[in-house]
C-alpha cells in the first residue's frame, strides 16, 4: 500500500488546517471543484480516492432546503467511487428547526438508499479530522477483497443453485426460484436468449439486459 496523500478546500477555516497539523497527517491545500477533503492512495495499481463533502448540522438541513445537497451528491459520486458525507454537530438533529420528523427522516434514508453515500456524524472539526485521520490508517493498511458473498457450508444442491442465482442482478429469493423452475438447469438459464428471459415474471427488457450483459461481457479489471 502506499501513502495516503491529503488534499483540503482551499475555502476551509483555518482553524480545522491547525487541527490537521496537530493530528500528525500530511496534507495539501488545493482548490478542490468537488467536496472539502479529499484522500488519495493506491490499491492493487489503481488509485481510489475517498471524497468528503463536510458540513454542519445547520447547513445539512438548510442544504436539503435549497436543493443543494442533492447536486453536491450527484458530483461526488459522478467524480469519485468513495463518496462520504459528514455531518458535524451535538444537538438532536429533529430539533434544530422546525419541521416534521419524518421529513429528516426521508433526507436520511433519501442519502442512504437513492444517493448510496455513507454519512457519518461527528461531534465537531476536531473529531472530523480524527475520523479523517481513522480513514486515513485504514486507507494505508493492506486489505483482502472482500468476498460477494458470505461463506456458508453444508448446503444442499438445490440451495448452492439458488446462491447462484441470486448472485445476478435483481434476481432475489423468489425470482431465483422461479428462473431454476422455469428453466430446470442453471446450464439452461446461461444459455437462454434474452428474448426468452423476458417470458418469465419480473424480468423486463431492462433486467434481462443487464443479466445477459453480466454472463456474455468480457471481464475487465
Amino acid at each position: 500500500m502506499g501513502d495516503v496523500h491529503v488534499l483540503i478546500d482551499h475555502r476551509e477555516h483555518h482553524s480545522l488546517l491547525k487541527e490537521f497539523q496537530k493530528s500528525g497527517l500530511s496534507y495539501e491545500v488545493k482548490s478542490l471543484l468537488v467536496g472539502d477533503i479529499l484522500l488519495q492512495t493506491h490499491v492493487n495499481g489503481q488509485e481510489e480516492i475517498v471524497c468528503i463533502e463536510r458540513k454542519s448540522q445547520n447547513d445539512f438541513i438548510n442544504s436539503f432546503f435549497d436543493k443543494r445537497i442533492f447536486s453536491q451528491l450527484l458530483q461526488m459520486k459522478k467524480h469519485y467511487s468513495l463518496p462520504l458525507l459528514i455531518v458535524e454537530g451535538e444537538e438532536n438533529l429533529y430539533q434544530l428547526r422546525n419541521i416534521h420528523p419524518n421529513v429528516i427522516r426521508g433526507m436520511l434514508t433519501s442519502i442512504a438508499l437513492d444517493f448510496q453515500v455513507p454519512l457519518i456524524y461527528s461531534r465537531n472539526y476536531r473529531d472530523t479530522v480524527k475520523i479523517v485521520k481513522t480513514i486515513s490508517d485504514r486507507l494505508s493498511k493492506s486489505r483482502k477483497p472482500l468476498t460477494l458473498h458470505a461463506s456458508r457450508k453444508s448446503l444442499t444442491l438445490s440451495e448452492k443453485q439458488l446462491y447462484v442465482m441470486e448472485s445476478f442482478p435483481g434476481v432475489g429469493p423468489t425470482l431465483a426460484r422461479s428462473l431454476l423452475r422455469y428453466f430446470k438447469t442453471i446450464k439452461s438459464f446461461v444459455a437462454v436468449q434474452e428474448k426468452t428471459l423476458q417470458k418469465v415474471e419480473k424480468i423486463g427488457p431492462k433486467k434481462a439486459r443487464v443479466i445477459k450483459e453480466v454472463l456474455e461481457e468480457e471481464f475487465k479489471e
